[in-house]
């Protein structure tokens, strides 16, 4: 079986829910207005996969973490979205319990 990349349904989903359109959003990435739509709807389908740097420009217009849109588990996905929600002191918290969890906890 090929591999298919999760991007296009992470990035449609992100997009969906933020509620903008895919020309909007190849407007706010910096793309030109007649070709936004076409461009955004190639990544949605998978027909391309835009560079590390266009798909980190997508990710913080979409409010998502980058490795959020290219996470092949869904659940590891979710879990890089709700640590991304967290404060930064939360964040800590969480994995130095995580860290302790597994025994690994470091000082320091």
């Amino acid at each position: 079986m090929a591999y298919e990349s999760c991007f296009p349904s992470r990035l449609k989903a992100a997009r969906k829910k933020k509620a903008i359109s895919q020309t909007e959003l190849g407007r706010r990435i910096g793309l030109d207005s007649q070709s936004a739509s076409a461009r955004m709807n190639n990544y949605e389908k998978g027909r391309h996969q835009p560079d590390f740097n266009m798909a980190k420009n997508i990710a913080e217009q979409l409010d998502v973490p980058v490795a959020y849109l290219y996470c092949e588990c869904d659940e590891m996905a979710e879990l890089i979205l709700a640590f991304h929600k967290l404060a930064s002191e939360q964040r800590k918290r969480l994995l130095l319990d995580f860290l302790e969890l597994q025994g690994t906890t470091q000082e320091g």
